[in-house]
């Protein structure tokens, strides 16, 4: 849980670091980005220890964010973290196959907390059998999305988990655009909105590219 929470922690860090310049080239007042920044290590106290984040002004009394790990902090949060002592009568397993079949029961406990929180899908009373089908293959559908976007933040450097990026990236919206025409029938496109400068890297850390207007076909 630690580590998962430092690199949800970490994904602000590295988008901060990166508006470091923008900062400067904004002249962004000192004062607010420190109470900005104030706010986050608020809400990850426990994590806010690990790093050493200063404000300070440039010649042109703009805002420069530097910062830093706090390795004495993280070995000892490494040795605090306590260990695991499993014991089992299977003697033709190695650890790592013994581990990774312990793990798996957190893992579907997990399952269920992201069915029930961060996918919001809860249990639905449905009269017919096919129905029932079709609620368990939606919820296997948003749970495949889900793990395949923790594998792409774990690839990418962001941890393994992608609530902190699906809340950064939430803002990102699809629109329709209505044209009217003079003869009567009207243009209609959908596009999706410009992502910000954060938003930007976070897409490009997942190596994924947004389109600048959907296809709708006809069926």
């Amino acid at each position: 849980m630690l580590y998962s929470a430092i690199a949800e922690f970490s994904v602000w860090i590295a988008v901060w670091s990166v508006k470091t310049t923008r900062c400067e080239k904004q002249a962004r007042d000192p004062m607010k980005v420190e109470r900005e920044i104030g706010r986050m290590l608020g809400k990850n106290s426990r994590e806010a220890k690990l790093f050493d984040v200063k404000v300070n002004k440039t010649d042109k009394n703009a805002a420069r964010i530097e910062w830093s790990k706090v390795e004495a902090t993280r070995d000892w949060t490494t040795l605090a973290a306590g260990c695991y002592l499993l014991r089992t009568n299977v003697a033709d397993w190695s650890d790592e196959e013994l581990w990774k079949a312990y793990i798996q029961i957190t893992e579907a406990e997990a399952a269920f907390r992201i069915h029930k929180r961060d996918l919001s899908i809860r249990p639905i009373w449905h009269p017919k059998e096919e129905r029932v089908l079709a609620q368990i293959f939606v919820c296997c559908l948003a749970y495949v999305l889900w793990k395949t976007l923790s594998q792409l933040c774990d690839k990418a450097g962001l941890g393994s988990e992608p609530r902190r990026v699906l809340a950064e990236l939430s803002d990102i919206r699809s629109m329709d655009v209505v044209l009217p025409t003079r003869p009567g029938p009207e243009i209609r496109t959908r596009c999706i909105s410009k992502p910000t400068d954060h938003q930007q890297i976070l897409l490009e850390k997942l190596r994924l590219k947004l389109p600048s207007k959907i296809i709708q076909k006809k069926m």
